[in-house]
C-alpha cells in the first residue's frame, strides 16, 4: 500500500552507518519509519569512497519495505560532496540529508547538484540545521525550495556553536528548537527533532521524546536500534486517543445538526480547531497502520 506524503509517518528516523554492510542488512528488518544511510559522520575520511559505493548499491537494490531510506552526504564544504550527491542522485533515496544546510543559497546549490546528476523528482532534499545562523534564517532555508521537505534538527552542532551543555530539558537549545518548529509550521514542512547521545539512558531518551512530541516535532532521528520502540509509541496516536478523536467528532456533528451554538465534549466546548486536530490523529494513525502493515 503507497503512502501519501503529506501523512507519512516520520516517528523514528534511525541512523546507519554507511561504511557496515551488516548494519545495511539489518536496517530491513528494523521496525523504523525511515532510515538515513549515513556517509558523514559514521564513515572515516579513508572509507568514504566505499561507503558511498555500498549504500548507493543498497539503495537501489531495495529490500527495505515501506521504510523511507534516505543517504546522508557530506557536506557543501567538504571535498566528498560532489561525488556524493552525484552518487546519490543516480541511486534515487526518497532523499538526500545534507549537514550543516546555514542558508537558502545552500539549498539551491543542493537542487542544482541533484538536477545536474540526474536524480529522480521523488527524490527530495532534508536539509539539517545545526548552527545559529541556520536557526535564524531556518524560514529563508525552509522556503528556498518545493523539493526540500524535512528540516532535520542538528542539535549536537547546535549545543556546540552556542558553547551549551546537553542538560534534561534542553534549556540552552529551546529558543533554537522554536524558532524552526515556527519555520517548519510557516512554510508547511516536516520537522524531526536532534538525537539523544546517551543510549543507555532509556527514561531520558522518553522523557525527550515527549518533550519533543509536545512541542510539536513529527519524530526524532536516532542513533541505535533501542530507540525505535520508544520513539514509535510516543508519536503514535493512542487506541485511547483515537477513540476519543472519533467521539469527539461525532459529537461536534451532532450538535451542528441540531442548530445548538455550544457544543461540549467530556464537559470541554470544542470547536473547529479541535475537531481539526481530532482528524489529523486519526489520520496519523491510519497512516501509521498503513506502514506496519
Amino acid at each position: 500500500m503507497s503512502i501519501d506524503d503529506a501523512l507519512r509517518p516520520r516517528r523514528s528516523v534511525l541512523y546507519m552507518p554507511g561504511a557496515n554492510e551488516r548494519a545495511l542488512e539489518k536496517a530491513k528488518g528494523l521496525a523504523a519509519d525511515a532510515l538515513i544511510l549515513d556517509l558523514e559522520d559514521a564513515v572515516a575520511p579513508d572509507a568514504k569512497a566505499e561507503a558511498r559505493d555500498r549504500v548507493c548499491a543498497a539503495v537501489a537494490d531495495g529490500g527495505y519495505g515501506q521504510r523511507e531510506v534516505t543517504i546522508r552526504v557530506n557536506g557543501l564544504d567538504t571535498e566528498w560532496f560532489a561525488a556524493d550527491i552525484a552518487a546519490a542522485a543516480q541511486a534515487g533515496p526518497a532523499a538526500v540529508v545534507v549537514p550543516k544546510v546555514g542558508s537558502a543559497a545552500d539549498v539551491a546549490t543542493i537542487e542544482q547538484a541533484l538536477v545536474a546528476g540526474g536524480a529522480p523528482e521523488h527524490t527530495k532534499v532534508w536539509a539539517m540545521v545545526e548552527t545559529p545562523q541556520a536557526m535564524l534564517d531556518c524560514v529563508a532555508i525552509a522556503s528556498a525550495s518545493d523539493r526540500l521537505t524535512v528540516l532535520v534538527m542538528g542539535t549536537n552542532d547546535l549545543a556546540k556553536e552556542l558553547h551549551a551543555e546537553h542538560v534534561p530539558g534542553r534549556q540552552p537549545l529551546l529558543t533554537g528548537l522554536g524558532l524552526c518548529l515556527l519555520a517548519a509550521r510557516a512554510t508547511g514542512k516536516v520537522i524531526l527533532d536532534g538525537v539523544y547521545n546517551d543510549i543507555k539512558d532509556a527514561e531520558g531518551f522518553e522523557a525527550e521524546c515527549l518533550q519533543g512530541r509536545q512541542m510539536g516535532f513529527d519524530g526524532k532521528t536516532l542513533i541505535h536500534p533501542s530507540q525505535l520502540e520508544p520513539a514509535n509509541r510516543v508519536w503514535a496516536p493512542s487506541a485511547e486517543a483515537v477513540e476519543d478523536a472519533r467521539a469527539l467528532i461525532a459529537t461536534f456533528e451532532e450538535g451542528l445538526a441540531a442548530g445548538k451554538g455550544v457544543v461540549t465534549h467530556n464537559g470541554r466546548m470544542i470547536e473547529n480547531l479541535h475537531v481539526a486536530n481530532a482528524r489529523r490523529a486519526i489520520a496519523q494513525s491510519e497512516a501509521i497502520t498503513a506502514l506496519e502493515a
